[in-house]
């Protein structure tokens, strides 16, 4: 009961200190007779479409544990970060909340200006649905011209299945490509993706037998680290170990490094760089 009644406490605390943040005026409130900063308790309850009553017990640490779905309700009405969601339904619930997938554009120029700093190694950001979404010029003359591309074909997969010529680089294309439907289907699922990827499979399964396969297989993978082989137009042969990372924060999205196996390698990617 002392660790229950903290725990209220904490969410109590954090949710009046997030509401007093808030500008009542920006959000259409009056700003006459404010004793105290920010929104009262009953315009955030009215914001998150909830009772005030309730609000104003929850925040005093008495209202019991919240639902899911009242947590969304004020996160919303709070105008939450990603991050401190999280930390509310930690507070509220001791868990964090359901993964929710959202539609990627861009990148910000800080991870832009991370991609441009691998001078001699293909770097790529990619979302949950494999959809290459930043690259920096060494992705784009070693692996593919993204840029040269329509946006909805900047898809890896739609590339691997689909384009011969990108078929034709991979020196081990079989191994490859059932290794990436099986990265992809993991992926999706740990963003919450999975509905969205219904169109994508099936326009996939369709025009390629060899996808559907591989897709039926249910295989899941994660994407780690590895070695690619490719068949370059320039340089030939050349080995590339790549390794993914998380983007913080963004479990839709992922950043893969390639870098040179070898020193002749290297030699050779910087020559066709400079």
């Amino acid at each position: 009961m002392v660790a229950a009644a903290g725990s209220n406490n904490m969410l109590g605390a954090y949710l009046r200190d997030r509401r007093e943040r808030l500008d009542a005026v920006a959000l259409g409130f009056s700003g006459n007779r404010r004793r105290t900063p920010g929104l009262r308790r009953e315009e955030l309850a009215q914001r998150a479409i909830i009772s005030p009553t309730w609000y104003i017990l929850l925040e005093q640490g008495r209202g019991g544990a919240p639902s899911a779905d009242v947590l969304d309700r004020i996160a919303n009405g709070l105008m939450l970060t990603e991050v401190e969601r999280e930390h509310l339904f930690m507070l509220g619930l001791g868990r964090p909340p359901e993964v929710r997938y959202r539609a990627v554009e861009g990148v910000t120029p800080r991870l832009q200006r991370l991609l441009d700093a691998f001078e001699i190694s293909p770097a790529i950001i990619k979302t949950a649905t494999w959809d290459v979404v930043a690259w920096n010029r060494a992705a784009a003359l070693i692996l593919t011209d993204y840029g040269a591309l329509p946006v909805a074909e900047r898809n890896i997969l739609k590339l691997i299945f689909g384009r011969p010529e990108i078929r034709s680089a991979q020196l081990d294309w079989d191994r490859m490509a059932r290794f990436v439907v099986a990265a992809f289907r993991a992926d999706a699922a740990r963003a919450g993706a999975s509905a969205e990827i219904g169109q994508l499979v099936g326009e996939l399964s369709a025009a390629s037998p060899e996808f559907a396969a591989m897709w039926s297989d249910n295989d899941v993978r994660n994407h780690g680290e590895g070695t690619k082989r490719l068949d370059h137009a320039i340089l030939g042969p050349i080995e590339l170990e790549y390794s993914g990372f998380s983007v913080d924060g963004r479990p839709d999205l992922g950043l893969i490094v390639y870098n040179p196996a070898g020193p002749d390698d290297a030699e050779r990617l910087r020559s066709l760089l400079r």
